[in-house]
């Protein structure tokens, strides 16, 4: 697998992410270890997880396979804090003692001595940002943390905290970013990449609408039919995601691949990209997902697909005019 520079650091990722949202809980650990092995194998490095996944579970389940079954050394190690954990004064939240509260959690769970890359789950407007941004300056500085980025910020948001934190520079955004979800063009994108911030989407795959799976229904095993998940898939099912999705299986049809490659390598190869974040129900899907790498859209088809996926953009995006 190709590698990338995240943002302007010297820091080289794997340009696919392995998501482990699910770890813990509908993915078990023999799971989960073929998985990490599969992505790994595959050339695979950035492996991305969050305190709050399965409610920690996905956490111990990766760092249970740091070590015997992957060499800790090969892997970048991704994690996330800020989201509510526990009702205490530091269950969450962006202040200086939660997120230091967090991290503590994180290598405990994780069992490893520092994070490469530890990220901010959400913008935490009770907290002053120059206070936040102090708790990643002093997990670097300790050494318990190498890089540090954010996730589900706004443009604004992601522009002044990068502006702000000389002393421990943002290297990445992790976004929902796909076919059907390209509103961080508008302010996001831009800021990412004028202050050097690497792009990693999540949920590029369109929480696996543009898998073509729902196109005729609902499949039984699908995670739109999970009452824990129906409304989150249930978003991007309208009518102009279904000409969308329609595109995208034309575009595979042509190819002679799959739908889920097509939308796959085209958020990776967009402005800014560094690797989206793919999760995976099992090795099988994993494996989908790894052969984008052999595949690179031909202009015509992006150009296609950028076309019937357009968002309206108007004042002051595109001024002046």
């Amino acid at each position: 697998m190709q590698k990338r520079q995240l943002g302007t650091s010297g820091l080289r990722v794997s340009r696919m992410a392995l998501g482990t949202m699910s770890w813990g809980s509908g993915t078990d650990a023999e799971e989960a270890a073929n998985q990490l092995v599969t992505f790994v194998d595959a050339g695979g490095t950035l492996v991305d997880t969050a305190d709050i996944y399965a409610e920690g579970e996905s956490e111990r389940l990766v760092g249970s396979l740091l070590g015997d079954l992957v060499p800790r050394d090969e892997v970048v190690l991704a994690t996330k804090a800020v989201a509510r954990r526990t009702e205490g004064p530091f269950g969450g939240g962006a202040s200086r003692g939660a997120l230091l509260c967090a991290l503590d959690g994180s290598l405990r769970r994780l069992g490893v001595e520092h994070i490469d890359l530890w990220q901010l789950h959400a913008w935490d407007d009770s907290v002053p940002l120059d206070e936040t941004l102090s708790a990643l300056e002093y997990a670097v500085r300790t050494g318990r943390v190498r890089y540090t980025g954010v996730s589900n910020y706004a443009g604004w948001q992601l522009a002044t905290a990068a502006a702000r934190s000389n002393g421990t520079p943002l290297v990445s955004t992790q976004m929902e970013y796909s076919l059907l979800e390209r509103g961080i063009e508008r302010e996001v994108v831009p800021a990412a990449r004028h202050h050097g911030v690497g792009l990693l989407p999540w949920a590029p795959l369109g929480r696996g609408v543009l898998t073509g799976k729902y196109r005729t229904g609902t499949p039984a095993d699908s995670r739109g039919a999970s009452p824990a998940y129906a409304g989150y898939v249930e978003q991007h099912r309208t009518e102009r995601a279904g000409r969308i999705v329609e595109a995208v299986n034309t575009a595979a049809d042509g190819l002679g691949t799959s739908p889920l490659v097509v939308a796959l390598a085209w958020v990776r190869d967009r402005p800014g990209v560094v690797a989206p974040v793919v999760g995976a129900r099992d090795t099988g899907q994993l494996t989908g997902s790894l052969a984008a790498e052999e595949i690179t859209l031909p202009p015509a088809i992006k150009a296609a697909l950028d076309d019937v996926s357009a968002i309206e953009l108007g004042y002051p995006e595109r001024w002046p005019r």
